[in-house]
């Protein structure tokens, strides 16, 4: 009887968060994982709690922290499934950002997937692979207060279905837009400000599991963007056709928004 293939997976901004749990339910899945992420000890703390096979410091800004990721990967087994998490979610109005956060949003959130991106489609032996980028719906349709965040999140969907339609048919490569999520970098956002009002105004906020099962559902399927939840996908996907009209109902979400934080637990 032949033996079972070994198979390796990475995930990028690992340590915490949605990466983590996309890292546990692969490690789960019986692949070797490795955890990387900009605080290499948190990465490496987080490898030994839930049993990945390695964790690293990766700086996905840096082409060549990809590479090294893949060829640690490839150590462990055949690299099949790349998963591009890393992100920063600096908010407010592109007027409001410094020119550091300009810059880093971009460089991280785009440049990184591509980097990512590019490093996997070298490393995937002849059974191809996937690669699992995570995009927002912010990537879908006009978001006031999160205008930079929100275009490098377009620029993430557009790349993942481009890329796609270039690859052989062994390689999907899949963007996953959640609504907001219950992590440190949603806690970190100004309540006061128009962006998180407006993530809070679509109800319910989605748990790291939750948005960690989707992207993880993603391997292997044809699907190339999935929005979570799919109503509120629709939703965004609309004001996009018409984002003139998002000017005038920003405000009316907003209020929403605040309402509803409101109501939350402190």
């Amino acid at each position: 009887m032949m033996a079972a293939m070994e198979t390796s997976c990475v995930v990028t901004g690992g340590a915490r968060g949605i990466g983590r749990g996309i890292a546990e339910l692969m490690v789960a899945r019986g692949h070797h994982v490795v955890v990387s992420d900009i605080d290499g000890a948190a990465a490496v703390e987080t490898a030994d709690l839930i049993g990945a096979a390695a964790g690293m410091h990766h700086d996905v800004r840096d082409p060549d922290a990809h590479r090294e990721a893949a060829s640690v990967a490839r150590e462990l087994g055949a690299l099949t499934a790349w998963f591009n998490n890393a992100g920063v979610g600096d908010d407010g109005t592109l007027a409001e950002l410094t020119d550091e956060q300009v810059r880093r949003l971009v460089e991280v959130n785009l440049l990184g997937t591509m980097w990512g991106t590019r490093a996997a489609l070298a490393a995937f032996g002849p059974a191809g692979g996937d690669v699992v980028n995570i995009a927002s719906l912010a990537g879908l349709g006009p978001v006031p207060g999160y205008s930079v965040y929100a275009a490098t999140k377009a620029g993430v969907v557009s790349l993942s279905a481009s890329v796609n339609a270039e690859s052989p048919r062994s390689v999907r490569v899949h963007a996953l837009c959640p609504d907001g999520a219950d992590t440190d970098m949603l806690a970190a956002q100004d309540p006061s400000g128009l962006g998180s009002q407006l993530v809070h105004s679509g109800g319910a906020i989605l748990s790291v599991e939750t948005v960690a099962a989707a992207a993880v559902e993603l391997v292997g399927s044809r699907r190339v963007v999935r929005a979570v939840p799919t109503w509120r996908g629709g939703v965004v996907r609309g004001s996009a056709l018409a984002p003139g009209v998002m000017q005038h109902a920003a405000g009316l979400f907003a209020a929403q928004g605040r309402r509803a934080m409101n109501r939350r637990p402190s």
